[in-house]
């Protein structure tokens, strides 16, 4: 089989993302997985309508949740700007964002409003405060779904990757645990977009640049996280993050894809090995794991993701996103572009950050 080229990983890792939200707009946040069944039947396999009184309610399948709605949102400031501009970032939300909320979760772009925004709606709509003051503590994936945009531009460069995931994630997200799993995630993706392969290699690559200074994560282990030398002093600069255990994760997750002796079966219960709630530490193992285990097949990984019930939207949005890197756009089946609206124009600005990235 070809390898996809740069362009393509870069346009599939965008458009992954994209199907995979709009994937679990349908059959979102289902915890009894007897009435997700019951609702959309033994297998979920293309977008789906929102059930009456559900998330989501009155919307239309291929339609974006308001997480690809953000994504969208990063993405135009980032083609439009050639670069990552928080300022225009900012402007984007307060000018054409927020006024679309009123700080309530059932309402809002996409039918529903996450934690994490609604805290910065708060602080920056009602009490005023400043942009870097409107953070919160929600543990989610809020920020990674729209900064996976940012990770793929600056692909090729890792250091610029991690500062530009940084800082945005804290602008809705403080918690310093949350930032460098959204941080990790994006070297992750960087890495699959510039056609690594998400094996139990990965992390020895991603702790190879904390040791060259380029990812900020602390670390005092050599080679295979061995112990240091007596007397070994650390690095200059130690790094923003307590310790590089979320760089280490996707290495764990992919062995044990890969392991004969350990099977999940059918894959979609891995939101049950991992858990199927919201929080970061249940959403990234899982993502991990299925995009290690069907690299070559998005559309068993993205399905997997959203059959598993739970947060199945993030955790479909996240998978999608890494394989569709692995796969590139000329790997994931026409029928998701098709269903997805506007799934052209979406393409048209993949492409056009894949050019830049590239």
């Amino acid at each position: 089989m070809v390898k996809p080229s740069f362009l393509d990983r870069a346009t599939g890792a965008i458009m992954g993302a994209f199907i995979g939200d709009a994937l679990g707009l349908g059959p979102h946040w289902y915890y009894d997985l007897d009435e997700l069944r019951h609702a959309h039947g033994d297998w979920i396999s293309g977008y789906t309508e929102p059930e009456p009184g559900r998330y989501h309610a009155g919307m239309k399948a291929g339609q974006l949740s308001q997480a690809g709605i953000l994504l969208q949102l990063t993405l135009e400031s980032l083609v439009e700007r050639g670069d990552y501009d928080q300022a225009d970032f900012c402007r984007r939300l307060d000018e054409d964002f927020f006024p679309l909320l009123d700080g309530s979760p059932m309402s809002g772009p996409g039918g529903y409003t996450s934690q994490s925004i609604r805290e910065a709606w708060r602080c920056r709509v009602q009490q005023h405060k400043p942009w870097g003051e409107a953070g919160g503590h929600a543990d989610t994936t809020e920020a990674i779904e729209r900064t996976l945009a940012i990770a793929v531009r600056y692909a090729q460069q890792p250091d610029r990757l991690a500062d530009g995931i940084a800082r945005n994630t804290a602008l809705t997200q403080v918690d310093e645990a949350v930032v460098a799993m959204t941080v990790a995630y994006g070297a992750v993706l960087g890495l699959l977009v510039q056609g690594e392969p998400l094996d139990a290699a990965i992390s020895g690559k991603l702790m190879a640049q904390v040791k060259a200074g380029v990812l900020p994560f602390h670390t005092v282990t050599s080679g295979k996280l061995q112990a240091p030398l007596p007397g070994e002093p650390e690095r200059p600069s130690a790094g923003r993050f307590a310790s590089p255990d979320a760089l280490l994760t996707p290495a764990y997750m992919a062995a044990a894809a890969a392991d004969p002796g350990i099977r999940i079966e059918p894959a979609w219960k891995v939101s049950l090995v991992y858990g199927m709630p919201c929080a970061v530490y249940h959403q990234l193992p899982a993502a991990y794991y299925l995009a290690a285990r069907f690299s070559d097949d998005f559309e068993s990984a993205v399905l997997h993701a959203i059959n598993g019930g739970g947060q199945n939207q993030a955790r479909a949005m996240l998978t999608g996103a890494l394989v569709g890197a692995q796969v590139g756009l000329s790997g994931i089946p026409q029928r998701f572009i098709d269903g997805l609206e506007h799934g052209t124009a979406l393409c048209s600005l993949a492409r056009r950050l894949a050019a830049q990235a590239g």
